[in-house]
């Protein structure tokens, strides 16, 4: 059994409140909520696999209140993996800060899902306005044009990317939402990624208010639980709390499973 080693690395946070981060009316909504910003690293002997590539410091620029502390390449970089290391890179959605520095992994293989790539790239594409500024049009012609290079697996469903790593179609946040199951010393990890920005959002089924679907968001919460061997390995996307429910390696990198 090769388990993986997995990290949680985060590269910024941004001040925000918690109305921004679940549907509908919140009593509290004023109140202080940060969002973490992550990228994540499985690794074992056999394969390096980088979870998302978070937002590139030219578009991070742009995010307002944002504090970037560094390119989520320089962060995977710091643990000892340069980014031509990287054999495979799963992208969970397309949106900016999860795709904006796929470019520099230049030896790797991107993995998205079908419904994911058809939703942006599609016939109806130059239709969905209200969903556009969650798109980096440049990160998705750099895939688009990996995809014409043969370095990228379009998946439609559950598959493994390499034994002990695999990837499910949840839907919900977007068209195309997958999560990550990871293989590790202390049982199956799931990576929710944007299925789960938060704790609160799959502990007290309340979804995030960026959605595709709603039906698709509680099924999202449901999957993730299945496929985890506990809730303590489930990992949300965006919560500080991913770097005080798991021990820290250093302060902004949480060790999932060493």
């Amino acid at each position: 059994m090769n388990d993986f080693r997995v990290y949680a690395i985060r590269y910024a946070e941004r001040d925000a409140r918690r109305g921004e981060h679940f549907h509908g009316y919140h009593p509290n909504g004023e109140e202080p909520h940060p969002t973490s910003y992550y990228v994540w690293l499985a690794v074992n002997d056999e394969h390096t696999v980088v979870i998302d590539t978070g937002i590139g410091p030219q578009r991070a620029a742009l995010v307002k209140g944002l504090d970037y502390r560094r390119s989520p390449v320089d962060a995977v970089a710091a643990l000892g993996v340069p980014a031509d290391a990287v054999g495979h890179v799963v992208l969970t959605h397309l949106h900016y800060d999860h795709t904006g520095t796929a470019h520099a992994f230049g030896s790797a293989r991107y993995v998205v899902q079908q419904a994911e790539l058809d939703y942006w790239s599609g016939p109806w594409a130059e239709r969905i306005t209200r969903e556009r500024w969650l798109l980096n049009d440049d990160d998705l012609a750099q895939l688009i044009r990996a995809r014409k290079e043969g370095r990228v697996s379009v998946v439609d469903g559950d598959a493994f990317v390499v034994p002990g790593l695999s990837v499910h179609l949840v839907g919900g946040h977007t068209a195309g939402m997958q999560v990550v199951r990871v293989r590790t010393a202390r049982g199956h990890v799931v990576l929710a990624s944007d299925a789960s920005h938060f704790y609160e959002n799959i502990e007290d089924d309340r979804p995030f208010p960026i959605l595709h679907s709603m039906p698709g968001m509680y099924g999202a919460f449901d999957r993730i639980r299945e496929l985890a061997d506990g809730p303590e390995l489930v990992v949300a996307g965006h919560d500080p709390l991913v770097l005080e429910r798991f021990p820290l390696l250093e302060p902004d990198v949480a060790v999932i499973s060493p």
